[in-house]
Protein backbone atom coordinates (compact mmCIF):
# COMPACT_ATOMS: atom_id res chain seq x y z
CA UNK A 1 0.00 0.00 0.00
CA UNK A 2 1.36 3.43 -0.98
CA UNK A 3 2.18 5.70 1.97
CA UNK A 4 0.53 9.15 1.65
CA UNK A 5 2.92 12.06 1.40
CA UNK A 6 0.88 13.63 4.24
CA UNK A 7 -1.29 11.84 6.77
CA UNK A 8 -3.05 13.73 9.57
CA UNK A 9 -4.84 11.49 12.05
CA UNK A 10 -7.38 12.51 14.72
CA UNK A 11 -5.62 15.84 15.34
CA UNK A 12 -6.58 18.16 18.18
CA UNK A 13 -5.04 21.61 18.65
CA UNK A 14 -5.51 24.01 21.55
CA UNK A 15 -4.46 27.67 21.83
CA UNK A 16 -3.46 29.14 25.21
CA UNK A 17 -4.40 25.81 26.86
CA UNK A 18 -8.05 26.85 26.56
CA UNK A 19 -9.36 27.30 23.02
CA UNK A 20 -9.91 24.02 21.18
CA UNK A 21 -9.59 24.77 17.46
CA UNK A 22 -9.07 21.40 15.74
CA UNK A 23 -11.35 18.62 16.95
CA UNK A 24 -10.18 15.22 15.77
CA UNK A 25 -9.29 16.23 12.22
CA UNK A 26 -8.01 13.57 9.80
CA UNK A 27 -6.96 13.86 6.15
CA UNK A 28 -4.52 12.39 3.66
CA UNK A 29 -2.66 13.81 0.69
CA UNK A 30 -1.64 10.95 -1.64
CA UNK A 31 1.74 11.20 -3.31
CA UNK A 32 1.42 13.19 -6.53
CA UNK A 33 -2.06 14.54 -5.78
CA UNK A 34 -3.75 17.91 -5.36
CA UNK A 35 -6.08 17.88 -2.37
CA UNK A 36 -8.40 20.81 -1.60
CA UNK A 37 -9.25 21.89 1.95
CA UNK A 38 -12.32 24.14 2.00
CA UNK A 39 -13.94 26.14 4.74
CA UNK A 40 -14.94 29.58 5.92
CA UNK A 41 -12.79 31.93 8.00
CA UNK A 42 -12.30 30.48 11.47
CA UNK A 43 -12.86 26.88 10.39
CA UNK A 44 -9.31 25.92 11.37
CA UNK A 45 -7.59 25.74 7.99
CA UNK A 46 -4.57 27.88 8.88
CA UNK A 47 -4.26 26.16 12.25
CA UNK A 48 -3.95 22.83 10.46
CA UNK A 49 -1.11 24.20 8.33
CA UNK A 50 0.66 25.48 11.44
CA UNK A 51 0.32 22.04 13.01
CA UNK A 52 1.85 20.43 9.93
CA UNK A 53 4.77 22.86 9.66
CA UNK A 54 5.62 23.11 13.36
CA UNK A 55 4.65 26.78 13.65
CA UNK A 56 1.97 26.34 16.31
CA UNK A 57 4.35 27.20 19.11
CA UNK A 58 4.88 30.68 17.65
CA UNK A 59 1.13 31.27 18.01
CA UNK A 60 0.78 29.79 21.52
CA UNK A 61 -0.81 26.65 20.21
CA UNK A 62 -0.05 22.98 20.78
CA UNK A 63 -1.12 19.55 19.59
CA UNK A 64 -2.93 17.71 22.37
CA UNK A 65 -3.94 14.60 20.45
CA UNK A 66 -3.34 12.85 17.14
CA UNK A 67 -0.43 12.74 14.72
CA UNK A 68 1.12 14.32 11.65
CA UNK A 69 3.14 12.09 9.34
CA UNK A 70 5.05 13.07 6.22
CA UNK A 71 5.99 10.16 3.94
CA UNK A 72 5.51 7.87 6.92
CA UNK A 73 7.75 9.84 9.31
CA UNK A 74 6.12 11.06 12.52
CA UNK A 75 6.56 14.85 12.58
CA UNK A 76 3.96 15.61 15.25
CA UNK A 77 5.09 18.82 16.95
CA UNK A 78 8.44 18.74 15.14
CA UNK A 79 10.73 21.75 14.77
CA UNK A 80 9.94 23.74 11.59
CA UNK A 81 13.47 23.19 10.25
CA UNK A 82 12.99 19.43 10.49
CA UNK A 83 9.67 19.67 8.62
CA UNK A 84 11.32 21.66 5.82
CA UNK A 85 14.11 19.10 5.72
CA UNK A 86 11.51 16.38 5.12
CA UNK A 87 10.36 18.16 1.97
CA UNK A 88 7.47 20.38 3.10
CA UNK A 89 7.16 24.01 1.98
CA UNK A 90 4.38 26.49 2.70
CA UNK A 91 3.11 29.61 0.97
CA UNK A 92 1.38 31.55 3.72
CA UNK A 93 -1.77 33.59 3.36
CA UNK A 94 -0.93 37.18 2.48
CA UNK A 95 2.21 36.18 0.53
CA UNK A 96 4.76 37.22 3.25
CA UNK A 97 7.54 38.10 0.83
CA UNK A 98 10.59 40.10 1.93
CA UNK A 99 9.37 43.44 0.64
CA UNK A 100 12.69 45.33 0.86
CA UNK A 101 14.65 42.63 -0.95
CA UNK A 102 14.80 42.07 -4.70
CA UNK A 103 13.01 39.24 -6.46
CA UNK A 104 16.25 37.31 -6.83
CA UNK A 105 17.20 37.87 -3.19
CA UNK A 106 13.81 36.47 -2.15
CA UNK A 107 14.46 33.38 -4.26
CA UNK A 108 17.93 32.95 -2.77
CA UNK A 109 16.37 33.08 0.69
CA UNK A 110 14.07 30.25 -0.32
CA UNK A 111 17.07 28.20 -1.41
CA UNK A 112 18.92 28.39 1.91
CA UNK A 113 18.61 24.64 2.44
CA UNK A 114 19.90 23.75 -1.05
CA UNK A 115 23.47 23.09 -2.12
CA UNK A 116 25.13 26.03 -3.82
CA UNK A 117 25.47 24.22 -7.14
CA UNK A 118 21.73 23.50 -7.28
CA UNK A 119 20.65 27.13 -7.09
CA UNK A 120 20.93 27.90 -10.80
CA UNK A 121 18.82 24.89 -11.77
CA UNK A 122 16.19 25.77 -9.19
CA UNK A 123 15.97 29.45 -10.13
CA UNK A 124 15.74 28.53 -13.83
CA UNK A 125 12.74 26.35 -13.03
CA UNK A 126 11.06 29.23 -11.18
CA UNK A 127 11.73 31.69 -14.00
CA UNK A 128 10.36 29.19 -16.52
CA UNK A 129 7.15 28.97 -14.47
CA UNK A 130 6.98 32.73 -13.90
CA UNK A 131 8.60 34.63 -16.82
CA UNK A 132 7.52 37.95 -15.29
CA UNK A 133 9.78 37.28 -12.31
CA UNK A 134 12.74 36.76 -14.64
CA UNK A 135 12.00 40.14 -16.20
CA UNK A 136 11.85 41.76 -12.76
CA UNK A 137 14.56 39.81 -10.99
CA UNK A 138 16.34 42.99 -9.85
CA UNK A 139 13.14 44.80 -8.83
CA UNK A 140 12.33 45.42 -5.18
CA UNK A 141 9.70 42.86 -4.24
CA UNK A 142 7.52 45.36 -2.38
CA UNK A 143 6.85 47.20 -5.63
CA UNK A 144 5.49 44.17 -7.46
CA UNK A 145 1.77 43.86 -8.14
CA UNK A 146 -0.32 41.59 -5.93
CA UNK A 147 -0.31 38.85 -8.54
CA UNK A 148 3.46 39.10 -9.02
CA UNK A 149 4.00 38.94 -5.27
CA UNK A 150 1.93 35.75 -5.10
CA UNK A 151 4.02 34.27 -7.90
CA UNK A 152 7.17 35.24 -6.01
CA UNK A 153 5.88 33.64 -2.80
CA UNK A 154 5.17 30.39 -4.66
CA UNK A 155 8.49 30.57 -6.47
CA UNK A 156 10.39 31.10 -3.23
CA UNK A 157 8.75 27.99 -1.74
CA UNK A 158 9.67 25.97 -4.82
CA UNK A 159 13.35 26.86 -4.37
CA UNK A 160 13.45 24.27 -1.57
CA UNK A 161 12.34 21.55 -4.05
CA UNK A 162 9.47 20.46 -1.82
CA UNK A 163 7.82 17.09 -2.07
CA UNK A 164 4.69 18.64 -0.54
CA UNK A 165 3.56 22.23 -1.13
CA UNK A 166 1.06 23.81 1.28
CA UNK A 167 -0.81 26.73 -0.28
CA UNK A 168 -2.83 28.95 2.06
CA UNK A 169 -5.44 30.99 0.16
CA UNK A 170 -3.28 31.65 -2.94
CA UNK A 171 -6.18 33.32 -4.80
CA UNK A 172 -7.01 35.75 -1.98
CA UNK A 173 -7.35 39.33 -3.22
CA UNK A 174 -6.50 38.51 -6.84
CA UNK A 175 -8.51 39.49 -9.91
CA UNK A 176 -10.30 36.62 -11.71
CA UNK A 177 -7.73 36.58 -14.53
CA UNK A 178 -4.89 36.19 -12.00
CA UNK A 179 -6.80 33.50 -10.11
CA UNK A 180 -6.91 31.52 -13.35
CA UNK A 181 -3.15 31.99 -13.77
CA UNK A 182 -2.48 30.75 -10.25
CA UNK A 183 -4.78 27.78 -10.84
CA UNK A 184 -2.89 26.81 -14.00
CA UNK A 185 0.47 27.22 -12.28
CA UNK A 186 -0.59 24.92 -9.42
CA UNK A 187 -1.54 22.28 -11.98
CA UNK A 188 1.81 22.71 -13.70
CA UNK A 189 3.74 22.42 -10.41
CA UNK A 190 1.82 19.28 -9.56
CA UNK A 191 2.53 17.88 -13.01
CA UNK A 192 6.25 18.25 -12.25
CA UNK A 193 5.88 15.89 -9.30
CA UNK A 194 5.01 18.07 -6.29
CA UNK A 195 2.00 17.07 -4.16
CA UNK A 196 -0.23 19.98 -3.13
CA UNK A 197 -2.54 20.69 -0.20
CA UNK A 198 -4.59 23.65 -1.43
CA UNK A 199 -6.35 25.60 1.33
CA UNK A 200 -8.97 27.86 -0.21
CA UNK A 201 -12.18 29.77 0.33
CA UNK A 202 -12.52 29.93 -3.46
CA UNK A 203 -14.03 26.46 -3.63
CA UNK A 204 -14.82 26.62 -7.33
CA UNK A 205 -11.17 27.24 -8.19
CA UNK A 206 -9.90 24.62 -5.74
CA UNK A 207 -12.29 21.87 -6.87
CA UNK A 208 -11.54 22.60 -10.52
CA UNK A 209 -8.02 21.19 -10.10
CA UNK A 210 -8.14 18.91 -7.04
CA UNK A 211 -8.62 15.19 -7.21
CA UNK A 212 -10.08 15.02 -3.69
CA UNK A 213 -11.52 17.54 -1.27
CA UNK A 214 -12.28 18.03 2.41
CA UNK A 215 -14.77 20.49 3.87
CA UNK A 216 -13.81 21.87 7.27
CA UNK A 217 -16.24 23.42 9.73
CA UNK A 218 -15.50 24.44 13.34
CA UNK A 219 -12.32 22.39 13.43
CA UNK A 220 -13.80 19.17 12.05
CA UNK A 221 -14.07 17.57 8.63
CA UNK A 222 -17.80 17.55 7.88
CA UNK A 223 -17.58 16.24 4.34
CA UNK A 224 -14.97 14.72 2.06
CA UNK A 225 -14.94 13.01 -1.29
CA UNK A 226 -13.82 13.14 -4.89
CA UNK A 227 -13.67 16.75 -6.08
CA UNK A 228 -16.01 16.03 -8.98
CA UNK A 229 -18.57 14.56 -6.58
CA UNK A 230 -18.35 17.57 -4.26
CA UNK A 231 -18.98 19.85 -7.23
CA UNK A 232 -22.13 17.89 -8.07
CA UNK A 233 -23.44 17.72 -4.49
CA UNK A 234 -26.39 20.10 -3.97
CA UNK A 235 -25.66 20.68 -0.27
CA UNK A 236 -22.03 21.55 -0.96
CA UNK A 237 -23.07 23.86 -3.77
CA UNK A 238 -25.60 25.66 -1.56
CA UNK A 239 -23.56 26.07 1.61
CA UNK A 240 -19.95 26.24 0.40
CA UNK A 241 -20.21 27.29 -3.24
CA UNK A 242 -23.18 29.60 -2.88
CA UNK A 243 -21.60 32.50 -4.77
CA UNK A 244 -20.93 30.46 -7.88
CA UNK A 245 -23.23 30.53 -10.88
CA UNK A 246 -24.26 27.64 -13.11
CA UNK A 247 -21.98 29.19 -15.74
CA UNK A 248 -19.07 28.96 -13.27
CA UNK A 249 -19.73 25.27 -12.70
CA UNK A 250 -19.91 24.66 -16.44
CA UNK A 251 -16.50 26.35 -16.80
CA UNK A 252 -15.05 24.25 -13.98
CA UNK A 253 -16.24 20.99 -15.48
CA UNK A 254 -14.97 22.05 -18.88
CA UNK A 255 -11.58 22.82 -17.35
CA UNK A 256 -11.44 19.45 -15.61
CA UNK A 257 -12.24 17.66 -18.89
CA UNK A 258 -9.68 19.76 -20.77
CA UNK A 259 -6.97 18.87 -18.26
CA UNK A 260 -8.22 15.27 -18.11
CA UNK A 261 -8.22 15.61 -14.35
CA UNK A 262 -8.69 12.25 -12.72
CA UNK A 263 -11.09 12.15 -9.80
Amino acid sequence: MTVPVLSVNNLEVVYDDVVLVLRGLSLDVPDGAIVALLGANGAGKTTLLRAITGLLIAHRGKITKGSVRVAGDDLTGADPALVVGRGVAQVMEGRRIFAEMTVEENLRAGAHSRRRGEYREDVTRVYDLFPVLAQRRRSTAGYLSGGEQQMLAIGRALMARPRLLLLDEPSLGLAPRLVEQVRDIVVQINGQGTSVLLVEQNAVMALSIAGYGYVLEVGKVVRDGLAADLLDDEDIREFYLGGATDHSFAQVKSYRRKKRWSA
